[in-house]
């Protein structure tokens, strides 16, 4: 066998977090999802973890994770963020890691990325060392072994980045054709053949001697076969991707490898259902006589390279000028506004400023603390990783000079935090773009706002904030209502910001229209109750009370007093303030119950301005998913109010809109606009609760009848949630050995109703995703369809009736019943 194929996927997604909060706030772009990774996680990492085979009936033969039979890297951050709120299929990535390495002679399939995704030859020596070492580290954290090769990000490399590479111990990484220079046999019997221009035979891998001594191999992938699966729509089937990767052979001798990298997002989300024609890809090869499949580690292993390479410096994979693409206008560009990138340049500039001019202060500063600040930084992913006070406590004792006091570790923290965002405000999707105030950028310029903030705790620089806005101010944004980059900052990096106070102030709001308990965690901070006290009048609340608000990441922790006040709708006005001695409080509590107990509304302001001042808090100033969430509570009833008003509209004029329908006469723009918020509310509350056929019959007809648009997102999304909560329930049926010892009712009407929702599926006008449901009658059949069998030949009626159940929903779900 000579034939190989390794499809590469490069998962990825640039990390969102507020740096102040550590965690994704709602991206409105993203609807219905809350944000991107969560969108792009039910499009495309979740269903590679359990992509579905068709056969020639249409019907599902088999599901399977995609990641254990290609080659693959997933950004750190991503995983991180991954691990929290998507672990099944976090989990799913590390098992198919082990799976494949029992496929491919002991070699994984996955491979490790640099760690934020920054283009490494226009990084510092320093800052390309802690990527690499970031990169490794959070690798075999997750994957328990010790990665052979590393993807650089948009494949950017030059010499120095290859040397950090084989430092660290990496055996190889994926380049494009066009970042090949030249080539000669490794013995070098032959001069030099130049390649320039993606000339090179991606079918073989290449070594690149380093002017160290040391070596790196190098695979580049075949480009014609990797632009058609990403834009030429070769995963419109998986006999088509198979195909064109068995025409891809070169005409030689000896061993040979057809490999593709793209982005991992083409399979699912650029490409709806790209991960199926890839399952089918896959499957198809694996059956195909002289054709194996493999990843780069096995082939490298196999077929170490008998041919050496120069790359070309400075390239990368979706610049053509190599990397002009993030430091100046070079032309490349993705976006919607068509314009300028003239930003690119001074957006680098003034990170750059900003990255020198606080890089030597923290070295002085944490010398007080630290044996080594650099190394110490090297090894704070350790703590990035898993912030437990256990851990904490290791990487004080190996990295500090001394003991070190409450304050002192805040103040190292914070020294270290410093450096994590300065590395995370170069994430590459900064400058990929077309426009300066896209998320991407906003999102690069919210972690250097964190930066000059923390350097303003620990470090003496005078103006820091005031320097990178003047150099900010030349970067022109395509866009007349923010002109340039420094009015980008100002109105939307921030308004992000947040504090102890506002952390505070968040608490208290929120406080009115929730019941915390005595310690809640807001992001990465944990607020204390202290002491709360609560009334209401009407529509109106009033709260105040002592917090103690803790940050989880640098350990520093304020206390404080609030008053806040709701005179109803969005009308919220809240007070903030360093705790203070009781007699104060207790007089504050007192003035604010008075006021408010005697309805006098202008005399409970005056007291709010009278204890907190006039620097006082709205629902403006609420990190963002709280804030959406009151303004749902607080629209509650209005919308209620309208929907209500629609409806008696809709109804009264039903009979002449049935009549102007079947006379296929215009229903007037005003009554149509009627009947579309009642259709949809109706729709989305029909598929919220315990859905009836024929009342989602009846709602779909009506829609077609009188040509209403469904909201096909938001509907989708809403049955969504619903065979979620079902499948969950049925979960908990089929994990739990002792139900099925029986076949009772309870079970029953359990998968009555899953079954219900799958009729329901069927008869909907839009898309549905059933995936979820598939996987898990997929899992029982796979763990419970042979025991179940022979217990039921044995002459067990509970086994019968399971096996019975679960045959028909797996029926109804779409899969082939052998």
């Amino acid at each position: 066998m000579d034939r190989y194929v390794c499809v590469h996927g490069h998962f990825y997604q640039p990390p969102r977090e507020n740096p102040w909060l550590e965690q994704v706030e709602q991206q409105d772009s993203a609807w219905p999802f809350h944000d991107w990774n969560a969108r792009i996680t039910a499009e495309c990492y979740g269903p590679n973890t359990s992509a579905r085979i068709l056969g020639d009936d249409g019907r599902i033969h088999r599901l399977v994770n995609n990641y254990a039979r290609m080659s693959f890297n997933v950004g750190p951050t991503l995983l991180a963020w991954m691990d929290d709120h998507a672990p099944e299929v976090h989990a799913g990535i590390v098992e198919a890691d082990r799976r494949s390495a029992q496929r491919f002679g002991g070699h994984g399939s996955a491979m490790a990325q640099v760690y934020n995704h920054a283009i490494m030859p226009l990084a510092t020596p320093r800052d390309q060392q802690t990527q690499v070492l970031w990169g490794l580290r959070d690798f075999e954290f997750r994957f328990g072994r010790r990665p052979e090769g590393m993807w650089l990000a948009e494949t950017a490399a030059d010499t120095a980045t290859l040397e950090v590479l084989a430092a660290n111990d990496v055996t190889f990484t994926v380049l494009s054709p066009y970042q090949a220079a030249a080539v000669r046999p490794l013995d070098g019997t032959a001069e030099w053949t130049d390649v320039g221009g993606g000339r090179v035979d991606p079918s073989r891998p290449y070594r690149v001697r380093l002017p160290s001594g040391g070596h790196l191999d190098v695979f580049f992938y075949d480009a014609r076969v990797s632009q058609a699966v990403a834009f030429e729509g070769l995963l419109f089937s998986g006999d088509r991707l198979t195909d064109r990767l068995l025409h891809a052979f070169p005409d030689r001798e000896g061993p040979k490898l057809v490999n593709i990298a793209t982005d991992g997002e083409s399979y699912g989300h650029h490409h709806r259902h790209g991960e199926m024609a890839l399952a089918q890809a896959l499957h198809r090869l694996s059956d195909t006589d002289g054709i194996r499949l493999t990843n780069y580690a096995e082939y490298l292993a196999l077929f170490p390279p008998q041919y050496e390479a120069r790359i070309v410096e400075n390239s990368s994979w979706s610049c053509a000028h190599g990397v002009e693409r993030w430091r100046s206008d070079c032309g490349c560009t993705n976006g919607e506004t068509g314009g300028q990138q003239a930003w690119r340049g001074p957006l680098r500039d003034a990170l750059d400023h900003l990255r020198d001019e606080v890089g030597p202060r923290f070295a002085d500063r944490a010398a007080r603390y630290l044996h080594d600040p650099w190394a110490a930084r090297d090894d704070y992913i350790e703590v990035v990783l898993d912030r437990s006070p256990q851990r904490l406590r290791a990487w004080f004792a190996e990295h500090t000079t001394g003991a070190l006091d409450h304050d002192e570790r805040v103040e190292v923290l914070r020294l270290l935090e410093l450096q994590r965002h300065a590395l995370l405000m170069y994430t590459s999707c900064g400058w990929f773009f077309d426009e300066l105030s896209r998320i991407e950028t906003v999102q690069v310029l919210t972690y250097a706002a964190r930066v000059i903030e923390l350097a303003e705790q620990v470090l003496d620089v005078p103006d820091l904030e005031e320097t990178f806005l003047t150099r900010l101010a030349k970067a022109p944004s395509n866009l007349p209502e923010y002109g340039n980059g420094r009015t980008v900052y100002e109105q939307l990096v921030q308004p992000t910001r947040a504090n102890f106070r506002k952390v505070a102030a968040h608490f208290a709001i929120s406080g009115l229209f929730r019941a915390y308990g005595r310690t809640e965690r807001l992001g990465c901070y944990e607020v204390e109750r202290v002491d709360e006290r609560r009334s209401e009048a009407g529509r109106a609340k009033v709260g105040y009370g002592r917090i103690t608000v803790r940050s989880t990441v640098t350990l520093a922790e304020n206390s404080y007093e609030y008053g806040v006040i709701h005179f109803g709708d969005h009308n919220f006005l809240c007070g903030v303030r360093s705790a203070g001695d009781d007699d104060a409080y207790a007089a504050m509590c007192d003035h604010l119950a008075d006021a408010f107990e005697e309805a006098n509304f202008p005399d409970t302001l005056r007291t709010l301005d009278e204890h907190f001042g006039r620097d006082a808090y709205s629902l403006r100033d609420l990190f963002r998913d709280e804030q959406r969430r009151l303004l749902d509570v607080v629209l509650d009833a209005t919308l209620v109010d309208v929907e209500n008003t629609y409806r008696s509209i809709y109804r009264s004029r039903g009979p002449l809109m049935r009549f102007l329908a079947g006379l296929d006469a215009k229903v007037p723009p005003a009554l149509r606009s009627a009947a579309e918020v009642v259709v949809n509310a109706e729709l989305r509350e029909a598929l919220s609760g315990n859905p009836e056929p024929a009342r989602v019959q009846g709602l779909i007809e009506e829609a077609e009848r009188f040509r209403v648009s469904l909201d096909a997102d938001g509907l989708a999304h809403a049955y969504a949630e619903s065979l979620s909560r079902v499948t969950r329930a049925v979960e908990r049926a089929l994990d739990d050995d002792e139900t099925f010892a029986v076949f009772g009712s309870d079970q029953r009407a359990v998968f009555a109703s899953f079954a219900t929702l799958v009729d329901i599926a069927e008869s909907l006008p839009f898309e549905i995703d059933l995936g979820r449901a598939q996987n898990l009658a997929w899992r029982v059949r796979r763990e419970r369809g042979d025991w179940l069998a022979q217990r039921a030949a044995s002459g067990d009626e509970a086994a019968r009736n399971w096996a019975e159940a679960i045959d028909a929903l797996t029926q109804r779900l779409g899969f082939a019943i052998s």
